[in-house]
């Protein structure tokens, strides 16, 4: 039973509330991997100017695709296209490869330091 408790600790800290529902960032990043143009995605949660949490698609693109401004608005809409508005990335970032530990897993304490902008 403990171990059962600990993945719902973990999993509770992995989810944040937006607009009064709780969020998990799974749901948006299994979106944007349905995207032609991205290779892999994580989604993690930083604050805006407003001190509120909002999502951030952290990219690595397919090919080596450009990571353009239209290409971030075209996946914000492509996310819109499937989930609520309040689920939308609100900044989307393209990184080379996403960090991740000796094992494979995505150190997303390291894509919550990004900047917002």
């Amino acid at each position: 039973m403990v171990r059962g408790k600990s993945r719902r600790h973990a999993e509770s800290e992995r989810r944040v509330g937006l607009s009064g529902v709780w969020v998990s960032p799974i749901e948006i990043e299994r979106a944007l991997i349905e995207h032609p143009a991205v290779l892999e995605a994580a989604v993690v949660f930083r604050k805006d100017k407003d001190e509120l949490p909002k999502p951030v698609a952290c990219i690595v693109t397919r090919n080596g695709a450009a990571g353009t401004p239209e290409l971030a608005r075209e996946l914000q809409e492509f996310v819109l296209s499937r989930l609520p508005v309040f689920k939308r990335p609100h900044w989307v970032e393209f990184l080379p490869e996403l960090p991740k530990t000796a094992t494979g897993k995505i150190q997303r304490f390291k894509l919550r330091e990004g900047d917002n902008e």
